[in-house]
């Protein structure tokens, strides 16, 4: 039987688009943007950290629009962004100001300001919850309200907002290196291609929008046994940063005088790593060192695996690729990988048909060659 090229056009097109929004429809259930922003954070908060645009919104949009598919809805977002005029950068946020929601350390139970628990599932039981089904607008008003009041109380007794970071604690004790602060301008690689070798800034931004699942599996790559980097956890936090900005005709301007355009929310997270060093008597020696995570939202697990694959690509001198900044930055882009492993069901008639045609031409000269 001979190879036969399948043939269409802009009506098979059009027709393919009309059946995608018959399936999203036929169910007669209409999901609204506002109950994609109010049910569904994580998702939310995924697809602003692939995307490196922090809008709620239009997060929410994409993944109504998406029907759910995180890496289409991450495509879209990166589509939207790129259309967006870049108007100002703004200046360098500083997390010590984070407004915190969750604050936890696996280092120390006891750490300055405290642990705080916040909104997590990490005490949860993995139990389907049936009540879910009985939800209803009432009960929920009621129980928000009576929430919010035991909120109210605690805030009256608290004026606790800022906390301090716990590596600095540490600092004080002399168990970390104090290092001057590094004021080189970071790469922007929204406006630059990936160039090897990567500053660190480059692969800090290539893994905070970097695929979660790629991100997460690499990192636990290395903590299983790829490199061996087990570390501990210092402090995630999770919280709101204030963003300013300075005066487009003023950039010598005061620091005091710089414009407040909003605040975004953050999973910031400091990793300790043991790493064994020669001392001055060229002995083996512990000491730690600090990897670093961040990204849009509430997205622990992906953080601290960045922290974990941060401090991994310090030391390329190691064989494990894990520690191979080129295997790990060009593999977890989301609409990079995504794109690249979807354009296999793109017409590839010509090259196939090649393939065919040759491997035909090989079995009739080994027949003729049998006979």
């Amino acid at each position: 039987m001979g190879y036969v090229a399948v043939k269409g056009g802009t009506k098979a097109i059009d027709a393919s688009i009309e059946r995608l929004k018959y399936e999203r429809l036929k169910g007669q259930e209409l999901m609204e943007v506002n109950s994609i922003l109010s049910n569904m954070r994580g998702m939310v908060d995924q697809v602003m950290s692939e995307s490196s645009l922090y809008s709620p919104f239009l997060a929410a949009l994409a993944i109504k629009q998406a029907e759910g598919s995180m890496e289409e809805a991450v495509f879209l977002m990166r589509a939207h962004r790129s259309t967006l005029p870049r108007l100002y950068y703004s200046q360098t946020v500083e997390s010590e100001s984070m407004l915190v929601d969750r604050r936890i350390s696996a280092s120390f139970k006891d750490i300055p300001g405290g642990q705080l628990l916040g909104a997590t599932r990490d005490y949860t039981h993995r139990l389907l919850d049936f009540d879910l089904l009985e939800e209803n607008v009432v009960d929920s008003e009621q129980w928000i309200q009576n929430y919010e009041k035991q909120l109210e109380n605690i805030e009256a007794a608290d004026d606790v907002t800022y906390f301090p970071k716990v590596v600095d604690y540490l600092r004080e004790e002399g168990l970390f290196e104090k290092y001057e602060p590094d004021n080189t301008p970071p790469t922007d690689i929204t406006k630059q291609s990936l160039q090897f070798p990567a500053s660190r800034s480059t692969r800090l931004q290539v893994m905070t929008r970097g695929q979660t699942g790629t991100v997460t599996s690499l990192g636990y790559a290395s903590l299983r046994g790829y490199g061996q980097v087990h570390p501990t956890v210092g402090e995630v936090r999770v919280g709101s940063v204030p963003v300013y900005v300075e005066h487009p005709n003023e950039p010598e301007q005061d620091a005091d005088d710089s414009y407040f355009i909003g605040e975004i929310k953050v999973t910031e997270v400091e990793s300790f790593v043991p790493v064994t060093v020669k001392n001055e008597n060229n002995e083996d020696e512990l000491e730690f060192e600090i990897g670093y995570g961040i990204c849009y939202g509430q997205n622990e697990t992906k953080a601290i695996a960045m922290s974990i694959l941060d401090q991994c690509l310090e030391h390329q001198e190691s064989d494990f690729p894990t520690h191979d900044e080129e295997f790990v930055l060009l593999h977890m882009d989301s609409v990079e990988s995504t794109g690249f492993i979807s354009h296999l069901k793109l017409p590839h008639y010509v090259t196939f048909q090649s393939k065919l045609d040759s491997i035909r031409q090989v079995k009739k000269e080994g027949k003729k060659d049998g006979n």
